[in-house]
């Protein structure tokens, strides 16, 4: 199902929408630097079947990159700010006014905004992030206001295992609550449909996610 959203400033955008049973959390997915893609949406629909409503806003607008080149054209284009404080921040009103609790999970340039979520705005409740981190000056962890759960690959050469144990270690000394795994994998390893594929590694951080949304609920 695809809804309309008001992103206020911003103008309308589309928010595809895959409902589940339980009506303690929903959770809001935030798409890599590709866009909204069937792979996104199929995120959305696996989170629905475990129960919990899945929500993705087209941060992009209808377009989806079809080869790298334009996925950085798109992702250099996006201002942050305003997907963060106007779209993500919309989708998680809309939610908030249906369920009890709201987790943001992201993938890649998702995963950096679910980041940027958790610490910028009211009514998130848990954070999951895929090999995503905001730049260093841009989000202090110490200000991190949900529950986090970090997911990053010992090979990535983007989120790098020094990053995201500098991110972690900071974020801990805030939140005690907050975790992160480390799989012996590349970038984007939980995407089925890129090179850097790995089932087993993307499999187990599916449960540990699923298991993470389940304590918050």
């Amino acid at each position: 199902m695809v809804l309309q959203l008001d992103g206020g400033r911003s103008g309308l955008f589309d928010l595809y929408v895959a409902d589940g049973s339980d009506d303690r959390l929903a959770v809001v997915v935030l798409q890599e630097w590709w866009g909204l893609n069937d792979q996104i949406r199929d995120v959305c629909d696996r989170l629905a079947a475990e129960g919990f409503t899945a929500a993705a806003p087209d941060l992009y607008r209808g377009k989806v990159a079809l080869d790298v080149a334009e996925a950085e054209h798109l992702s250099e284009g996006l201002d942050w700010d305003t997907a963060c404080d106007e779209q993500i921040a919309a989708t998680v009103r809309h939610l908030g006014s249906r369920y009890a609790k709201v987790a943001v999970m992201g993938f890649c340039m998702g995963g950096a905004l679910a980041v940027f979520a958790g610490i910028r705005l009211a009514g998130v409740d848990g954070v999951v992030a895929y090999y995503g981190l905001p730049p260093e000056d841009a989000a202090d962890p110490t200000d991190m206001r949900a529950r986090f759960l970090g997911h990053f690959g010992i090979h990535d050469d983007w989120i790098t295992p020094a990053v995201a144990d500098a991110f972690m270690k900071r974020l801990s000394d805030a939140s005690p609550q907050a975790s992160a795994y480390s799989y012996d994998a590349d970038h984007a390893f939980a995407n089925e449909e890129g090179g850097a594929y790995s089932m087993a590694d993307a499999e187990l951080a599916w449960e540990r996610t699923i298991r993470f949304l389940h304590e918050i609920a």
